[in-house]
C-alpha cells in the first residue's frame, strides 16, 4: 500500500435524498470536500455512514465511488464488516477487488460471540484478503462485543495482515493497553472524537471521526500540531471541537451531522427511518454551535 494508515480519517455519511435513496452525486460531494479539507484517509460504509441501513450491493457501490473519487489522493478504509464471518468475507473480498487500501472489520453485533470466536473470525476475514486487515471495536453498538488487548496482540502476532484497530470504545486504559501489548507497527487508531489528544499522547497513529465531516480542517490540525509538537495548539484544537461532539446529544445518532452538513450547505441528505430530523429547536440550536466554532457565519 502506498500510503500509511494513519492521520484523521473522517467517517464518512451516507447521503441519502428525500425518498431514502443513495445520493450518489452528493456522497461524491463530500468526499472531495473532506480530501480537499486536507483529510488522510476516508472511512465510508461505517457507523456514521449508517451501514447498518445499507443493503451488500449499495455498500459496493459506495466502496466503488469512495475508491473512484479518492484516485490514490488519500487511502480508502471501508468497514467490511457483519454479523457473520462469511458475509464479511464477501465485502472483503468485494472491497480489495474494487481497489480499497485497507479494510475495516466491525466486530459482530445482536449475537455476542467470546474472545476465542472473536480470534477465529478475524483471523478468516484476514486470510480471505492481502490487504491489511483492521478490526473496529464499538462496544456501545454491538452490545459490548469487542476484541480485549490480549485477543488482539495475538492476533497480530499470529495473522501478518493484521494491521491494526480502531477503538470507539472511549477507554484510555484499553487503548494504551493495546498499544503496550501489539507489536511496535501495529497501528491503534482512536474512533472518539474527544480523545484524539490523549491518544496521540499514548501512541495511537490516528483518529476516525464523525466530526470531521463538518470540522475537518479542525482535527486535522489536532493531528498534524501534535505531530509538529505543538501540544498546546494540538490541545486548543481539541478542546474547540468539544462542542460538536457534545452536539451529538441533540438527536438521536448519527442524524446531528447529516443535519450540520445540511445547514453548512454540504449534502448531508436524511437518515433512513425509523430516525428523524431534528426539530426546529434542536436545528437552531445546532446552527448557533456551529456559528460559535465559526464553521458557518451567523
Amino acid at each position: 500500500m502506498g500510503k500509511p494508515i494513519e492521520g484523521i480519517i473522517p467517517a464518512v455519511v451516507t447521503p441519502f435524498d428525500q425518498n431514502e435513496n443513495l445520493d450518489e452525486g452528493g456522497f461524491r460531494r463530500i468526499l472531495n470536500y473532506l480530501i480537499d479539507s486536507g483529510v488522510h484517509g476516508l472511512f465510508p460504509v461505517g457507523s456514521q455512514g449508517e451501514f447498518f441501513s445499507l443493503t451488500n450491493e449499495e455498500k459496493k457501490r459506495l466502496i466503488d465511488i469512495a475508491v473512484e473519487e479518492a484516485r490514490g489522493r488519500v487511502f480508502v478504509m471501508p468497514n467490511t464488516g457483519a454479523i457473520t464471518t462469511r458475509e464479511s468475507i464477501e465485502l472483503s473480498q468485494y472491497a480489495e477487488k474494487a481497489g480499497a487500501d485497507c479494510i475495516s472489520v466491525i466486530t459482530p453485533f445482536f449475537i455476542s460471540p467470546g474472545q476465542r470466536e472473536l480470534h477465529e473470525h478475524i483471523k478468516v476475514i484476514c486470510e480471505s484478503v492481502k490487504i491489511p486487515v483492521l478490526c473496529y471495536n464499538n462496544p456501545g453498538r454491538t452490545g459490548g462485543v469487542a476484541l480485549t488487548p490480549t485477543t488482539l496482540a495475538r492476533l497480530a502476532e499470529e495473522v501478518p495482515n493484521f494491521a491494526g484497530i480502531k477503538d470507539s470504545s472511549g477507554d484510555l486504559t484499553q487503548v494504551a493497553e493495546m498499544i503496550r501489548l501489539c507489536p511496535p507497527d501495529f497501528k491503534v487508531i482512536m474512533g472518539r472524537d474527544t480523545l484524539i489528544y490523549g491518544a496521540l499522547t499514548y501512541g495511537a497513529v490516528g483518529a476516525v471521526a464523525a466530526t470531521a465531516n463538518v470540522a475537518p480542517k479542525l482535527i486535522v490540525e489536532i493531528y498534524e500540531a501534535y505531530r509538529e509538537g505543538d501540544y498546546d495548539r494540538a490541545k486548543e484544537c481539541q478542546r474547540n471541537l468539544a462542542p460538536l461532539r457534545v452536539a451529538f446529544g441533540l438527536g438521536t445518532f448519527p442524524v446531528v451531522v447529516k443535519e450540520a452538513l445540511n445547514v453548512m450547505g454540504l449534502p448531508g441528505g436524511r437518515c433512513r427511518r425509523p430516525i428523524q430530523p431534528l426539530s426546529a429547536e434542536k436545528r437552531t440550536q445546532l446552527r448557533d454551535i456551529l456559528v460559535s466554532m465559526e464553521i458557518i457565519q451567523s
